[in-house]
């Protein structure tokens, strides 16, 4: 389902000193699979998740998912491929302030390519937000804020969800009802999951763990978020 090999992504810095960050030979995550990647913070592991959604370019290297060369993609392709197949929780949830948690939704299902409000009204309820539908971030806690987060990385059913220390802000509690529930929605709609996070608590939530400094062949003292 996602297949990686001889990834490579670096970053230029002043000085024009060349800093690798990411260096992977290979890695397969089959379809239905939730994987775990634990690794200290700023050792590379948000580029990486970038890679994968298309946000960055890699310096070599190819990644295919559901069999489509995404490193061959345009930007614009790249783009809608993520609106339709790749769901994103980023670690600081990157919710439209301006909107409401319906809004926000709904404008993730325009990308895709329909936007459906009563499928937008149904996935906040799986969610938990039933009441706060016209509510904007700023209106809503933290955990409140992560629930839309993933509410929209799930709403255009995508094949693949990837998160990016998606608990990082939460108490212990929240964190735990977070991970559960996005088990449970990716185990009900097929999706595969990688998640990434230097938290022991959210890596043993998961059967399947990689350890980021076995992936990356690029030396952990040579660090880059």
């Amino acid at each position: 389902m996602l297949h990686i090999s001889n990834l490579k992504k670096g970053f230029q810095r002043t000085g024009e000193i060349f800093l690798p960050v990411v260096s992977i030979d290979e890695l397969v995550l089959e379809k239905s699979k939730m994987v775990a990647i634990h690794g200290e913070s700023g050792s590379g592991k948000t580029t990486f998740l970038n890679l994968i959604a298309g946000l960055l370019v890699p310096d070599e290297g190819k990644i295919y998912l559901d069999g489509i060369a995404l490193h061959e993609l345009t930007e614009s392709k790249r783009d809608f491929l993520r609106a339709t197949s790749i769901g994103y929780i980023f670690q600081s949830f990157h919710l439209l302030q301006s909107c409401s948690a319906l809004e926000n939704l709904l404008i993730a299902m325009s990308f895709g390519g329909q936007a459906n409000q009563a499928k937008a009204k149904e996935m906040l309820d799986l969610v938990g937000l039933k009441d706060r539908m016209s509510h904007k971030p700023g209106d809503m806690s933290v955990g409140q804020q992560q629930r839309v987060a993933l509410a929209r990385a799930l709403i255009n059913q995508p094949s693949l969800l990837l998160a990016d220390e998606p608990t990082g802000n939460l108490d212990a509690q929240n964190a735990q009802n977070s991970l559960n529930l996005m088990k449970e929605l990716c185990a009900s709609t097929g999706a595969s999951m990688m998640i990434v996070s230097h938290d022991p608590y959210v890596i043993h939530a998961f059967d399947h763990q990689v350890a980021w400094d076995d992936l990356n062949l690029v030396s952990k003292h040579q660090t880059c978020s």
